[in-house]
């Protein structure tokens, strides 16, 4: 029985080594190199998170320049957190998938994903709503600036989702099987 994640002719080294499968489930030496490899979408993904993160610190200076500008400290205020809040939420969502895809190597890899991913999103949310919760009528920052900065996170975040995927390229067959 072979492991789809795991290239044949490392599977068939691992048994020959004497080791239970390719990922060394016996816990005979260091983790072999099929453990470690990653998809083809990590680079991709780094890559979003680069210029996500890069985005956001332009933004969180725009933003707080312009809530400056429209209505003083309450603007800069508003400004610098809802540029921040989209900011982190972009980093949450690109960072899940990439810590996620470390388990590849493993039997439980698309449940490990799938957890840490909707986990994730699930935090993000809940984040979201006590944020607004809190936020909602307090008198030391403009609710519009913030509302305005985390639109226009979100908008870049999409713009450059869209760019560094259409850019990228992906082998047709990516991972062995």
């Amino acid at each position: 029985m072979s492991d789809p994640a795991v290239p044949e002719e490392h599977a068939f080294q691992a048994e020959a080594e004497g080791q239970a499968g390719a990922r060394g489930d016996a816990g005979v030496g260091a983790p072999t190199s099929a453990e470690r490899r990653m998809p083809t979408s990590q680079p991709i993904l780094l890559k979003a998170l680069r210029w996500g993160v890069l985005a956001s610190v332009l933004l969180v200076i725009l933003f707080g320049v312009i809530g400056w500008l429209v209505s003083g400290r309450t603007g800069l205020i508003g400004g610098v957190m809802g540029a921040g809040f989209a900011g982190v939420f972009l980093a949450l969502t690109i960072g899940s998938i990439t810590f996620a895809n470390r388990f590849i190597g493993s039997d439980m890899y698309v449940v490990a994903f799938f957890g840490i991913v909707m986990g994730s999103w699930v935090v993000k949310f809940v984040a979201f709503i006590v944020a607004a919760v809190l936020l909602r009528d307090q008198p030391w920052l403009n609710p519009t600036v913030l509302f305005l900065g985390v639109i226009s996170g979100v908008v870049v975040s999409l713009i450059i989702d869209v760019v560094v995927v259409a850019k990228s390229r992906i082998p047709v067959i990516s991972d062995p099987r």
